[in-house]
């Protein structure tokens, strides 16, 4: 026997030493972290897909494990060392950090023939033995797509520091659509050391797939079904807010009711979707069109409101109120916080990682457009004061559409309310700690985009966003049906058509033809990982409803036609929730001529209709520390995990919404999930938890509660878009120095609401533009078509007044053919 075989074989029984030592050493430290390890050693005897799985053949050079390869990005000092300190065998791969200003180094398998095949709707568990002196490690995953190449996918685990070797396992999601090859390992993104060792990968597929559905039938396992409820709702719900109760919130305000205004009667009230009761809330201002948002601890932000509105003759517009509270669940009562610098009449909320609050644009107390950040700290409970939030000095029109990214930039997405959209490409992210603002490609008739949807898509980590439909009757007669789509993940973020909406039918019931579209849509996360798109009307001026809903698939990119449609038009002023149980909930509609649908329409998916529903039997903790582990268990297999953020939605808005995929070790009905340790991943605060089983069918959620403190690893950024802020917007769209003074808001022409309200009651909305189209003489017969009658004239600028008798459109104020 040869010194170098002696060698060979004593390194392995030291690693097997190693291993027995391990099981009761790893067995305690889990337990520090409250769980007991799964499997100590591999459950299945499945073959290992692995080339080399323990890195003892190296490359032809002699100096690497063969298939394996060293990769990383940023700014960080860094060596790869082959050690014989190996878990089994006589080889391992160390890595070593020791600065790192960003970016990681990786162990991972080579992006060719080495990298594992896969196979579509499959899932994998992967393991490896580590050791590390650093908490700052994830297990991440890349996957081959057979169109656009090797992707990021996800970064399925923290793994905690280990001064001997432990074993990490986890369950990869279902294999997606077009995609044949996967890579992974450990990724080290602070300073200290990785050890890595005999990698393993084996195919977990143990239910079988489930049976193509083509749901060509009209039965609710295929459409859902929708069911209006009895009780209506006894405000005016202007917005809509899902509680950790359970419960939602609806706020009205004044509810677009000039006399309610007058009077000082304000609405809230709190449904119980279970029960089906309310309970009226006692409204200290007008929310009318306020922003609104949840805090980590489940209270709900609200920012601004209406502090008047239009003046008659529409030269004065609505105007913001700096007055802000917070609403307690627990007390069913609002309480007042600090005034914000500045008023905010359909200001945006987006939620960041720290648990602050960000709330940008809108109308202020001039009726001016806001030009100044406002920025609530959570921890202070107030909002900050000028120096303190931070200025961009930029006006981001109304309810703008800012989604937090996962390095903590926001982007904002193009949709908003009223008008047309932004200077430039109408797309931008901005980074609120720099002050820069760079704009982002591709966006579509970018002023059509009054009132479109736009949502991060599931799961968040894919960083994705979609942006569906929308109108501006100022610049075409109707709302189109493009729907766009942007990686904020690659290297150069542009916006690329995506599939059309699908069409649907009017009241009369004709279908919607040609380019026809829909603005007022809502889009709702589901459970299952889709995204029901409903609702909407074919003008921005609230008529012509739109019944159809609609079911978009992420991993698709496909949308299902054809789904029931709920009865109820929902149109301006409407929201849908997602409800902890799978349903979802429809309120609200605000026709043109004043009026406001109260009835209350609910829900079930189609998964209702597809057979029993998986359960989750136990949750370990209901509080969530990132980059932890936490055990549930199961009544039967399911493939996926995931949270969902409750809604807080208005005028078609919900930025925060989210739903952040859970990666799982799987042992039976026993099952560890991984949150991720990047807060701007999940922001702070309560989520539904629920699992997905093969037949695609939720669970109903549990709650749990992320952060806010409480996080055991630095949060995982990946290099993604860094060259956005190499080239921020061209001086002209925004003022990003310090101010010399106190800043004007934007000056907005008449009638930025799309309304002039000079003719019929002060709530009437005449467009304040009409289609090209339409020539002067024809707008009475035009407007007429849409359900307008003879009105009362105060000011006549659209010329509809043709014989000045005071009334626009009567009898004599037709062309006469």
């Amino acid at each position: 026997m040869t010194p170098h075989h002696s060698y060979r074989r004593n390194a392995g029984r030291r690693g097997r030493g190693r291993k027995r030592l391990f099981l009761t050493a790893f067995a305690l430290l889990a337990a520090g972290f409250g769980l007991a390890p799964l499997d100590a050693e591999p459950a299945s005897a499945a073959p290992n897909l692995i080339t080399n799985a323990g890195l003892e053949t190296l490359d032809a050079q002699g100096e690497f494990p063969e298939c394996f390869e060293k990769s990383g990005w940023g700014d960080n000092d860094y060596a790869y060392t082959v050690t014989d300190d190996a878990h089994s065998g006589a080889r391992a791969l160390r890595v070593d950090l020791t600065r790192r200003a960003d970016g990681d180094r990786k162990a991972m398998m080579l992006e060719n023939a080495c990298a594992p095949q896969v196979t579509e709707g499959h899932q994998y568990d992967l393991s490896l033995w580590y050791k590390s002196t650093s908490p700052d490690v994830a297990m991440t995953l890349f996957r081959h797509d057979k169109t656009a190449g090797w992707v990021f996918w996800a970064d399925l685990n923290t793994l905690p520091q280990s001064v001997a070797y432990a074993r990490t396992e986890v369950r990869t999601p279902v294999i997606p659509p077009n995609t044949d090859q996967i890579t992974w390992g450990a990724a080290l993104y602070g300073v200290g050391s990785l050890t890595t060792d005999d990698y393993a990968m084996v195919d977990a597929t143990v239910v079988p797939e489930p049976p193509a559905d083509p749901c060509e039938g009209k039965g609710p396992e295929c459409r859902g079904q929708w069911t209006v409820q009895t009780a209506q709702s006894p405000v005016r719900a202007i917005h809509s807010v899902l509680l950790h109760t359970g419960k939602v919130l609806l706020i009205a305000g004044s509810g677009n009711d000039r006399d309610a205004f007058a009077a000082g009667t304000f609405k809230s009230s709190v449904l119980d979707p279970v029960t089906g009761r309310y309970t009226d809330i006692p409204t200290p201002s007008d929310f009318f069109c306020a922003g609104h948002v949840q805090l980590p601890d489940g209270r709900v932000l609200v920012v601004g409101g209406n502090k008047d509105y239009a003046s008659a003759d529409g030269t004065v517009g609505y105007k913001g109120l700096r007055t802000s509270y917070v609403f307690d669940p627990k007390l069913n009562k609002y309480l007042k916080v600090n005034d914000m610098l500045a008023g905010h009449w359909y200001p945006s909320a987006t939620a960041l990682g720290n648990g602050d609050v960000l709330s940008l644009g809108g109308l202020g107390e001039d009726a001016a457009g806001t030009v100044v950040n406002e920025h609530f700290s959570y921890a202070q409970n107030k909002w900050l004061p000028m120096g303190e939030a931070k200025q961009a000095w930029s006006f981001w029109g109304l309810y703008p559409a800012m989604i937090l990214l996962q390095d903590g930039r926001l982007f904002y997405s193009g949709s908003h309310t009223f008008g047309v959209g932004l200077p430039g490409t109408g797309a931008s992210v901005y980074d609120y700690e720099k002050g820069t603002i760079t704009d982002v490609p591709g966006l579509r008739k970018k002023d059509e985009r009054d009132q479109s949807a736009s949502l991060l898509l599931p799961p968040a980590q894919d960083q994705k966003v979609l942006t569906a439909g929308g109108g501006n009757h100022t610049v075409s007669p109707d709302a189109h049906r493009l729907v766009d789509l942007i990686d904020l993940k690659a290297a150069s973020p542009a916006y690329v058509p995506g599939p059309d909406l699908p069409q649907g039918r009017y009241k009369d019931g004709t279908f919607q033809k040609g380019a026809e579209g829909k603005v007022y849509l809502s889009a709702v996360i589901l459970p299952d990982g889709k995204v029901l798109e409903t609702g909407g009307a074919l003008h921005t001026y609230r008529e012509d409803p739109v019944f159809e809903a609609s079911m978009y698939d992420p991993a698709t990119n496909t949308f299902q036609p054809g789904l029931a449609a709920d009865p109820v038009p929902r149109t301006y002023h409407s929201s849908s929730t997602l409800l902890p149980d799978g349903r979802v909930l429809s309120v609200g509609d605000n026709p043109g001529d004043g009026s406001f649908e109260q009835r209350v329409s609910i829900y079930k998916p189609p998964y209702f209709f597809k057979g029993a529903r998986p359960k989750i039997m136990s949750v370990a903790s209901q509080n969530w520390a990132y980059g932890s582990a936490q055990r549930i268990t199961v009544d039967r297999p399911v493939v996926k995990a995931s949270l969902i953020r409750p809604a807080a939605v208005t005028h078609s808005s919900d930025p925060n919404q989210r739903l952040v995929d859970l990666p799982m070790t799987v042992n039976g009905n026993t099952i560890d999930l991984s949150l991720t340790s990047n807060p701007n991943l999940a922001p702070p605060g309560w989520y539904m938890l629920s699992v997905v089983d093969a037949k695609g069918v939720p669970s109903v959620s549990k709650w749990v509660r992320i952060g806010p403190q409480g996080q055991v690893a630095a949060q995982r950024v990946q290099s993604w878009a860094d060259e956005l802020a190499a080239e921020p917007r061209a001086p002209g769209h925004g003022d990003h120095g310090k101010p010399k003074g106190k800043r004007p808001g934007v000056k907005l022409p008449e009638g930025y609401d799309g309304c002039d309200h000079a003719y019929g009651e002060v709530s009437t909305c005449v467009p304040w533009k009409f289609p090209v189209k339409v020539p002067t003489a024809d707008r009475c017969a035009w407007l007429k078509s849409k359900g307008y009658g003879v009105l009362d004239v105060r000011r006549d600028r659209h010329g509809l007044d043709r014989n000045k008798d005071g009334r626009a459109c009567g009898k004599g104020d037709f062309r006469t053919r």
